[in-house]
Formats: C-alpha cells, structure tokens, sequence
C-alpha cells in the first residue's frame, strides 16, 4: 500500500504563492493562482527521493483541486530497468504521482488534519499514451468527495503536450 501523505503536526503549512498577470499590483481573482514550489510540497508531503513524484503545483483551489508537474528525465532511477533502450515511466508511478497531487488537497482539508493517507483503491483507471523520458506530466486532481472524516475519492488525470496519458478514480483512506 503506498503512502499518499502525511502532516505532522509539527509542520509548518506553506503559504501558497499568488501570481497575477497584470503589470499594475491590482487583484483580479480570474488571474490569481495559487502555486507552491517544490520546497511547499515537502512541507505538506513525507515523499522524498526516488518516490517525490511532483515537482510543482501549478494550480490549487483549497477543497476542491490541484494541477501538478511532473518533469520526466532520463536519470530516474526506473529507466535503468523499465526498459533498457526503450525507457517507459510505469504506470504504477503515474497513478502514484497523480496521487501525490491529490495529497495536497487532502492535506489541507481543515476536518482531515493529521494522520497518515493510504490508497483505499483505484477504480476505473487507463493508460492511454506512454509517457517517456523529455515528457511533462500534468496531473489534474478533483475532490469528489470524502465521507465519515475518514475516505476520499478522487478523480485523475494526467496528460502530456495536451493529451490524455492516463486517468482513473482514486479513493484514500485516513490512518491516525
């Protein structure tokens, strides 16, 4: 069962970095995103390397999604073997990657605070492009729902250039 995320409660939550397009400083919320660098996901994640799987989060609307990168390269420690002259990313770790960006929501859900999240199961999940080594992976994450303070579901996307790589349902549970 893979580790989805964990919050300490020692962790400093990251405070989410706003960018705005426009060159005067006024708001406007349709061109505000909230983003968190590598560094903020480790705050909210316990993944590290080889199994940190989200290089930035382009994308966060609190309770409800998150869009994340994953940049593939050559010297992930997988290509050595997954294949020799034909490096694939496996499709385990896609689906682990776009939990990770589920991870942030869930983190920072206020009634699921603490604890430890696990797969509960994957449902209705397709791989429908190969993802290779130079590809950039963008994981889109929406909260479906979560019952009894206790499981989520999720539903996944990943995509590379614009088209579809994978998808599928994801469902975690918490464990105190």
């Amino acid at each position: 069962m893979s580790t989805v995320t964990e919050q300490a409660n020692t962790v400093d939550v990251p405070t989410p970095t706003s960018t705005n397009n426009q060159s005067d400083n006024t708001t406007d919320k349709s061109d505000n995103k909230i983003i968190y660098s590598v560094e903020d996901i480790q705050k909210l994640l316990p993944h590290r390397y080889p199994f940190a799987l989200v290089d930035r989060i382009i994308e966060y609307v609190p309770g409800k999604r998150a869009v994340g990168i994953k940049n593939v390269t050559i010297n992930e420690p997988q290509f050595q073997g997954h294949f020799p002259g034909r490096p694939l990313m496996p499709g385990v770790l896609i689906v682990e990657a776009m939990a990770q960006v589920g991870g942030v929501v869930l983190t920072q859900l206020p009634e699921l605070e603490g604890g430890l999240f696990v797969f509960a199961g994957i449902d209705k999940t397709r791989f429908r492009r190969q993802v290779v080594p130079g590809d950039q992976l963008v994981m889109t994450v929406e909260l479906l729902w979560v019952k009894q303070r206790r499981f989520g579901k999720m539903q996944a996307r990943a995509e590379v250039d614009a088209q579809l790589a994978a998808e599928g349902e994801l469902m975690f549970s918490l464990v105190t």
